[in-house]
């Protein structure tokens, strides 16, 4: 029996691990969908709340006082229901919407406009408003996993998203949930840009890539009405291996590079050397000079060795020079 390589175990695990942890997001997101449909549509302003209150206050006071008047029991249920009546309908009709929000009102399932910012009544049985439309700038992040380039290597990017909406009323009709629909435009949007272009140019052109990101969403939001502002790619991670050989590739480029310095260098260095020379040619006495200050720059370190060859001490007289040399940096110790 032949076994199966162990990376193509590890690949089918990964994959069911993906399938289960999407199959979950999908679970949680339609969960909070509708706690959030169920919030929307119950939500109560602490004005109404406040009247409420001060209401049922009133209709207990009202029934006490009607009741130690001995007012006939009829006349007091009637009081106390219109009273009840009016503070439960103060307390589902009064809204407010925020100086950032619109609310979205259907009557009898049908729209029947936009309501806000501040304060807007509705008709309790009749209306209902199932969405509240933020029109400020929002942030969603998003990214790619495993996603392969045009030169087939796998990276993960990750980038952020930063649209508004500029239209409530397309916002609620034209989508069901705009927001996770925005997040999967991006990312699918995200993963077509990086198949169409090389790593190179994945790591070198971020700028081009978020203009192209930003392109294709707005084409896709427009009909929702939602605009995007800007996309910004905030990582690319590449493979291990991948890494380790670029840095070595860079490493080695910078020692070429320095390697071309450094003979450019010596290069100038010879240069200099040969028009120096010109100067010695045809003057053995200031070159004599020239050897006699480098020996004496030589020896005036203590504990300095010089090697000279036989042939210059011979050619420029310096062993005389040494000795005189010697001679007086002893007698110099010998004072101190």
């Amino acid at each position: 029996m032949k076994s199966r390589p162990k990376y193509k175990i590890e690949q089918k695990n990964d994959i069911l691990h993906r399938e289960v942890d999407m199959k979950t997001e999908r679970q949680d997101g339609s969960q909070t969908k509708e706690k959030a449909k169920k919030t929307d549509n119950l939500r109560i302003s602490n004005i109404a709340l406040f009247i409420f209150l001060v209401l049922v206050l009133i209709t207990a006071l009202v029934g006490l006082k009607m009741d130690s008047m001995d007012i006939p029991d009829i006349w007091i249920i009637i009081a106390v229901t219109a009273i009840t009546l009016a503070a439960f309908y103060i307390l589902f009709a009064l809204k407010i919407a925020l100086q950032w929000e619109k609310a979205v009102v259907l009557r009898l399932g049908k729209i029947w406009g936009l309501r806000g910012p501040g304060v807007f009544w509705i008709i309790p049985v009749l209306d209902n408003t199932p969405n509240w439309i933020d029109h400020r700038v929002m942030v969603t992040p998003f990214n790619a996993e495993k996603t392969l380039t045009k030169d087939t290597v796998p990276v993960d990017v990750d980038a952020v998203l930063f649209w508004m909406v500029w239209d409530a009323e397309k916002a609620a009709l034209e989508v069901a949930d705009y927001k996770s629909s925005i997040t999967w435009a991006a990312q699918t949007a995200l993963r077509e840009i990086i198949g169409q272009m090389p790593l190179a140019d994945i790591l070198v052109g971020r700028a081009k890539m978020d203009a192209d990101l930003q392109k294709i969403i707005d084409e896709r939001t427009t009909p929702w009405g939602v605009s995007v502002q800007s996309v910004e790619i905030r990582d690319v991670i590449i493979p291990q291996d991948l890494e380790d050989a670029m840095s070595r590739q860079a490493q080695a480029e910078r020692e070429r590079q320095a390697r071309v310095i450094l003979g450019e260098s010596e290069k100038q260095i010879a240069h200099s050397f040969a028009e120096a020379s010109k100067a010695y040619l045809n003057n053995p006495t200031a070159l004599h000079l020239r050897a006699m200050n480098m020996l004496f720059e030589g020896l005036k370190e203590k504990g300095a060795l010089v090697i000279v060859p036989s042939s210059a001490v011979d050619t420029m007289n310096l062993g005389g020079l040494s000795g005189l040399v010697a001679l007086a940096q002893s007698s110099k110790e010998t004072q101190n």
